[in-house]
């Protein structure tokens, strides 16, 4: 009779660990998935920033502005929660190609430069680069405490059987160091 309670009570106890490690992984999934979607949101935000800037730009390069809307346009996709990191870097790709060709209007017309308007939509495109950086670190910082978890034995095994498997970063790319300054 001791010997079953005792069976029950550690088939009990592993069963309310499984769960618990079970729900520490959603979480910690679902953190990850938050974190990407942030990112969508932001990257959308900058895109539309980034659209309203090649308008102002209208007036000086009519041909190269209406060029690269239609090229951002037709290369654009929305960043969801289920959204890799190639989708993400592909993204940040075509702005960063779009504010190259925009510095270098900028750069041929002064007098765009001085724009208020184009001062203040840069702005809002600074800060949007600002918040998806913020979001990337969350996102990172979500994805090493996932990995770290699922790496972990016996959390391993579990995370294993239920389908979990470690996630990718977010990493800068070398020619995004090197972006143009806008100014």
């Amino acid at each position: 009779m001791m010997i079953v309670i005792v069976l029950v009570v550690l088939v009990v106890i592993l069963g309310l660990w499984f769960m618990s490690t079970q729900r520490t992984l959603v979480v910690l999934d679902e953190n990850i998935n938050n974190a990407m979607s942030q990112i969508g949101v932001q990257l959308s935000s900058r895109f539309d920033a980034l659209t309203a800037l090649l308008d102002l730009t209208k007036g000086y390069a009519q041909h190269e502005s209406e060029t690269l809307i239609e090229t951002i346009k037709s290369r654009r996709s929305v960043i969801t929660a289920k959204s890799t990191v190639d989708d993400v870097a592909q993204q940040e790709g075509i702005i960063a190609e779009a504010m190259g060709r925009i510095a270098m209007v900028s750069e041929q017309y002064p007098e765009l430069k001085a724009n208020e308007n184009y001062a203040k939509t840069m702005d809002a495109v600074k800060q949007y680069e600002n918040m998806v950086r913020t979001s990337r670190l969350i996102y990172n910082d979500s994805v090493t405490k996932l990995n770290r978890t699922i790496r972990i034995f016996p959390v391993s095994m579990i995370a294993g059987m239920l389908g979990f498997s470690q996630r990718d970063y977010l990493e800068t790319k070398e020619e995004k160091m090197d972006m143009p300054s806008m100014k």
